[in-house]
């Protein structure tokens, strides 16, 4: 039986597992293809997506919350950009580009103002994937380099945010991505809850 300390220990896990999980099984129904026949979804699926993309990086973040050395600097640094710019993609490539499209209405040619929209959306998206990449490897490095086998726990982060840059949400490789940084930020957390210092160790590795 779970006791109630040990139970509210996992709640803090599973909170910064939301946004991954949360993304992933939004990507499940994300179109692979930009149409007027997809468009009111692709434009609503990335509608509550502003408000959850963030939320990656800050779980991110919330791995360092309490520390003030350099990697979690990094970490909220890199975190920070990585919010920013798949925000700026959300909005122009996602929100932007599904309303205009489906505002077009059918049998309509995709018009040369919509690519435009993709051709800015997608270097912005770019630099926030790179930054969530930084983002993970700081936290990774930062565990490894204490020679514990708990950094094994973020182990799942880098190849999370790699499949995130290879393919955003898309199913299945942007799906396993956003799975990998939602579990991969829970486990780090849970080792954090669970570490012999308990729940008084917040960041990554307490210095």
């Amino acid at each position: 039986m779970v006791s109630v300390g040990e139970g509210s220990r996992w709640a803090r896990p599973v909170l910064l597992a939301l946004p991954g999980v949360t993304l992933a099984a939004a990507g499940l129904f994300h179109p692979h293809h930009l149409t007027y026949d997809t468009s009111w979804r692709w434009f609503a699926l990335h509608v509550p997506g502003l408000l959850v993309f963030p939320l990656v990086g800050a779980a991110l973040a919330a791995l360092v919350s309490h520390r003030q050395d350099p990697i979690a600097w990094i970490v909220r640094l890199a975190a920070y950009v990585y919010a920013t710019f798949y925000t700026a993609l959300d909005v122009i490539s996602g929100i932007g580009a599904g309303w205009v499209t489906h505002q077009l209405g059918p049998d309509v040619p995709r018009p040369e103002a919509v690519s435009q929209m993709f051709r800015i959306g997608t270097p912005l998206g770019r630099v926030g994937e790179w930054a969530l990449l930084v983002a993970v490897l700081a936290i990774v490095v930062d565990l490894a380099v204490k020679r514990r086998i708990e950094a094994l726990a973020g182990v799942l982060l880098v190849p999370g945010a790699w499949c995130v840059h290879l393919d955003h949400i898309f199913s299945p490789t942007g799906v396993t991505g956003m799975v990998l940084l939602g579990v991969g930020t829970a486990l780090v957390a849970a080792r954090q809850n669970f570490s012999p210092r308990g729940a008084t160790e917040s960041p990554v590795d307490a210095s």
